[in-house]
């Protein structure tokens, strides 16, 4: 940047004696820079200047057009290298969030923060900084010519442009800051409106709403782009104004030097060099304007992407080795809510489960059987109480992340890649590290390995966007296989065979119950009778435990899960005669 100043100083300050040889050589030997380089080059007539003083000028504006491109390729592609790295750090930063803060944040605003508004800050920001720095430097540099060539006209010009500058950026303040916060709000808008149509298309189909999303889609955009609009002109409409003022000033100096000794000749010289001084003054200006602007518009991107930014990673990042627990899993005493103002999910709740147990969860909706698989799997943090693997907390620094990976989860809605099968079944793992073998086994024991190798492209068959080629009960399987396929110490079930047919469900039952014995298998199940062979079964009512024994007993003892049971099997014959 400095360089790039340099020479165009050297540029500025070639155009007096230039356009001097031009129109008065008899006195350019009166400059003193020029003098000295006649008598160093041996030159006693002014016409022998001519052309060594056209290629000075001449090379000295090839070097100054030369060193701003330079300069323009360093700024852009650092800039793109600090946007790639802030890109990654935000996308790194939020996927190692606790999963609390997942379930409070909408996923709008994280996808709108890791793409628009990053790329706002990128070039908002980054770039209209490196260019601001650069042109205070350039400034600063051609006004210290301008100066040494007329110090009343540049001190002048300085002023004049200075204040028109600072008005416009007085008055745009404010406007520039309410835009860059309705940007924030109508990207995530716009973003929201685009997951939910797309993501519910076979509702929106079904229910012809495409125009009431086009039109939620339309009330975001407009104001969008209006506001981005708005922001562009205040960048850039000064620069007119600003010029229309130069030219004056330029011919207010042109008209009153003209009228002094020595007439056009004598004038000459100094106004080619203040005009050309202009020239590179105001795109200076125009652009530390700019750079200003384009900031100030892009604040509330930037104060969401510092928060991001700021917030904390895992002083560990490494992978752990599985813990794989060898007693049992006491929960003492464990409470939860997600936040004060919230009302209690568990309450005082206190389990032990045994190594190699297979055990039930049931309970009426909201009993708090999905949190209480979120605590023991590490995914939330008990409010009080705890949770122990072989008399230790789960929760502690050196134990939390190798605990969950002994863990494997199958909810109830299987989140499935835009991948081959065998890379949603082995999810996570690099293509050319996937044990096919393992994979072909887990896909086995999940019942899904018929269905797989029936078709010609067998595992590396493309599944679509969320699975979109295959139906609710594949999908269920698929993430069973993926469960197994990673072999863990722990299977977590939540409600993972509701979609399922109850042939194909009891066929799942038995394969989950022929596993080895030293798994330990949760399972919250949505038809009761699935969960007989369960060592013991857990029922919760208003996140405490209310009875703890085994399927026949509860059957007996519970008024409650017997009329479950009882539902279940009424829904299940009516299935079956239809």
């Amino acid at each position: 940047m400095l360089i790039s100043a340099f020479a165009e100083v050297v540029s500025l300050g070639a155009v007096l004696p230039f356009i001097g040889i031009l129109t008065s050589p008899d006195k350019v030997l009166s400059y003193p820079v020029v003098a000295q380089l006649a008598q160093t080059w041996s030159i006693t007539q002014a016409d022998q200047l001519e052309l060594p003083i056209t290629i000075v000028f001449v090379v000295a504006a090839l070097v100054a057009g030369v060193l701003r491109i330079l300069l323009l390729w360093l700024s852009v592609y650092l800039v793109a290298a600090c946007g790639s790295e802030l890109s990654v750090d935000v996308y790194r930063r939020i996927l190692y969030q606790p999963y609390h803060e997942h379930v409070a944040r909408n996923s709008s605003e994280v996808i709108s923060s890791i793409t628009n508004k990053v790329d706002s800050v990128v070039s908002g920001v980054i770039l209209p900084l490196l260019i601001l720095i650069s042109s205070v430097l350039l400034l600063i540099a051609i006004m210290g010519a301008l100066l040494a060539i007329n110090p009343l006209v540049a001190s002048v010009a300085a002023l004049a442009f200075g204040i028109s500058y600072g008005v416009l950026a007085w008055i745009a303040r404010r406007r520039l800051h309410r835009n860059s916060q309705s940007i924030v709000i109508k990207e995530t808008q716009r973003i929201k409106a685009l997951q939910e149509s797309l993501g519910g298309i076979r509702d929106v189909l079904l229910d012809g709403t495409q125009q009431q999303y086009s039109d939620i889609y339309r009330h975001a955009d407009i104001p969008l782009r209006r506001t981005s609009a708005d922001n562009n002109f205040i960048s850039h409409s000064p620069r007119y104004a600003i010029e229309t003022i130069g030219i004056i000033l330029i011919a207010g100096l042109a008209y009153a030097m003209t009228h002094q000794v020595g007439g056009v000749n004598a004038a000459l010289p100094l106004l080619g060099a203040m005009a050309i001084g202009a020239q590179r003054l105001l795109p200076a200006l125009q652009q530390m304007y700019n750079g200003w602007a384009s900031i100030a518009g892009s604040y509330s991107q930037l104060a969401d992407i510092m928060e991001i930014a700021d917030q904390p990673l895992p002083t560990d990042l490494l992978q752990p080795t599985p813990l794989f627990f060898k007693d049992a899993i006491p929960i003492s005493a464990v409470s939860f809510r997600y936040t004060r103002d919230t009302p209690w999910i568990l309450d005082g709740l206190t389990l032990n489960i045994p190594k190699g147990a297979r055990v039930g969860f049931v309970g009426s909706t909201g009993a708090g059987k999905s949190t209480l698989l979120d605590l023991l799997m590490g995914l939330l943090i008990p409010t009080s109480g705890e949770i122990l693997v072989d008399g230790e907390p789960v929760i502690s620094p050196a134990r939390h992340r190798a605990w969950q990976r002994s863990i494997a989860h199958v909810p109830q809605s299987i989140f499935l890649a835009d991948a081959s099968l065998a890379e949603n079944i082995a999810l996570g793992v690099p293509e050319d590290m996937i044990d096919l073998d393992r994979v072909r086994h887990a896909a086995r024991q999940a019942q899904i390995a018929d269905f797989i190798e029936s078709s010609t492209e067998g595992y590396s068959a493309h599944v679509g966007e969320r699975g979109i080629s295959l139906s609710g009960g594949q999908r269920q399987r698929i993430g069973m296989a993926r469960a197994l396929y990673k072999k863990a110490d722990v299977l977590v079930f939540d409600e993972a065979t509701s979609a399922l047919d109850t042939t194909t469900e009891l066929a799942v039952m038995d394969a989950i119950a022929g596993l080895n014995r030293n798994l330990t298998i949760l399972i919250i199940a949505h038809r009761l009778t699935t969960l007989r062979d369960c060592d013991f079964i857990v029922e919760l009512e208003k996140g405490r435990v209310v009875r703890q024994d085994s399927y026949q007993n509860l059957l007996e003892a519970s008024p409650n899960f017997r009329k479950s049971v009882q539902n279940g099997m009424l829904s299940n014959k009516a299935f079956n005669e239809k």
